[in-house]
Order: C-alpha cells, then structure tokens, then sequence
C-alpha cells in the first residue's frame, strides 16, 4: 500500500494537471467564441456567391456559350489533389484522428502517381509526411487563428496548380462546425467548378455587363479564397470546441481522481492512527 507522503505526492501532482487542463477548456472556450462567430459570418456569403458563379455559369452554357474562365473546365482526372485541414497542436480528443482517417480512406484507391496532398496544420503534416501519397505544400503554425494574408496565399497556390494543369481535379477535407459538442468531417469539391442547371421558372435571365469574362475574371480570385477562408475557419471552430471539450472531460477526470486518492490517503491515515493507538495499549498493557 503506498504511503501517505506517496498519495499526498500524488495528489498534488493531479490537482496541478486539474489546473492547467481548467485553464486550457477556459481559453479554448474564449477562442471558439470568435471562431464560431467568424464561420457563421462566412458562412451566407461562400453559399451565395458558389449559387451566383453556378447560376452564371449555367445560363452562359444555356445560351449556347463556354464559360469564360479556367475554373470551370472539366477534363480527364490523371491527377488529384487532397487538401487536409488538421490542427498544429493535439490535447483536442479525436479531432486529427477523425479527419485523418477520412483522408485516409478517401486516398486509399490513389497511388503516389495520380494523387498529391497538400496539408494545412502540423498534424496532418507529421501523420502524411511518413505515408507513400507525396505532400506537395505545407502550411502550419495557424495556431487554431486565421491569417488571410496566408489563407490568401494557399488559395492562389492551388489556383495555379489548377490552372496550369499540374492538377486536374482539388478536394477539401475540413471539419464543418455544427455545435459546440458535435461537427461534420467534410469533403468538397474545390475545383473545377460544377455549374448548376436552373430549370423551369426559377431559370434567372442574365445580363451581362461589361461581358462575362471581365466578370468571372473578377469573381473568380473572390471565390476561391472565399471557398478556403471558409474551410479554414469552420475547421477552427470545430478545433477548439473540441479542445474545451476534451478538456473539461480531463479536468471532471482529474476531480474525480482527486476524491478516489484521498479518500485512499483517509484510509491509509486512519491505518496509522489504529496502528499507532494499538502499539500504545499494547505498550501500557505490558508494563502492568
């Protein structure tokens, strides 16, 4: 049985973690506030702007035209690009693992010949550096807080990847915020875009001035750096309400500890005290 100085140590040693994971559910809790609220801004305007690019899209095909940009262009798929969202740092439960395993099965089908990835946040990149699939780009030290200089930056990269026909087809795999206790791993197409086919009434009739290329020259830039700014930050989100989760489970995990380790040292110094109390009788009983 292990001594009172051994449980007292012991005791100590929990009540300190107790602090620091308290601590940590406290300031995750602070920074998912701002997350969440970024994501839900972003939220309408990337879904008003893919349905506006689409509608757009599909009223020129309509009218007998092509679409005036390069990221409409649908071809042969020799090459895939998978573009992770993990975080930098761990101490969020499942989160890594969840999305990671996602890319996993998603990629599993690929060789390193006809897919590539490109990885956003330090766990994704220590998991995917070790795995045959190449990793062409890495973007980490968010710090779970968005950079849209850098966001920016990853945006334009896999345009031009695109572009130049290094890729032919972009996916995104993020977390999607829900609710403080749950999210949705998700998977989208990031380019090409897919137009929409308006039927019926609901059909828009499009003017377009100046003409659509200058227009779609100006949108698309717009689009794709809303479509990742939005990825980004619903993984945010979803990073640190995972975070407070997991750790107000260890602070509860650390109570609970704290009460099954001293009721443990009650017991072992109510021991002491009868040994202690009988060592005495029995020392008076022999001296009668």
């Amino acid at each position: 049985m292990p001594s009172l100085r051994d449980i007292k140590r012991r005791i100590r040693s929990v009540r300190s973690t107790q602090q620091i994971t308290k601590a940590m559910e406290m300031v995750s809790a602070a920074k998912l506030r701002k997350a969440q609220m970024r994501a839900e801004r972003s939220r309408p305007y990337a879904t008003k702007m893919e349905l506006i690019l689409s509608n757009l899209s599909s009223a020129i095909a309509q009218a007998g035209g092509s679409v005036p940009h390069p990221y409409f262009e649908q071809r042969p798929v020799h090459k895939t690009t998978l573009v992770v969202v993990t975080s930098d740092r761990g101490l969020c439960g499942s989160f890594n693992a969840n999305l990671i395993r996602r890319a996993t099965l998603f990629l599993k089908d690929f060789t390193p010949a006809n897919a590539e990835l490109v990885c956003i946040g330090k766990r994704g990149v220590d998991w995917f550096k070790k795995r045959p699939i190449p990793v062409v780009a890495r973007h980490q030290d968010f710090g779970g807080n968005m950079d849209f200089t850098r966001v920016r930056r990853i945006a334009a990269e896999l345009a031009v990847r695109f572009v130049s026909g290094e890729t032919d087809a972009i996916f995104v795999l993020y977390a999607k915020f829900i609710t403080t206790s749950r999210y949705e791993i998700t998977l989208s197409r990031f380019l090409p875009i897919e137009s929409v086919q308006e039927s019926g009434s609901h059909r828009a009739d499009y003017i377009f001035e100046p003409d659509p290329a200058a227009i779609f020259a100006d949108l698309m830039p717009r689009y794709v750096m809303t479509r990742m700014q939005t990825a980004i930050a619903e993984s945010f989100a979803a990073e640190h309400a995972a975070r407070m989760i997991a750790m107000g489970g260890a602070t509860k995990s650390a109570g609970e500890m704290i009460d099954v380790l001293t009721l443990q040292f009650n017991k072992a110094r109510q021991s002491a005290i009868t040994k202690e109390l009988l060592d005495i009788v029995g020392g008076a009983e022999a001296l009668k």
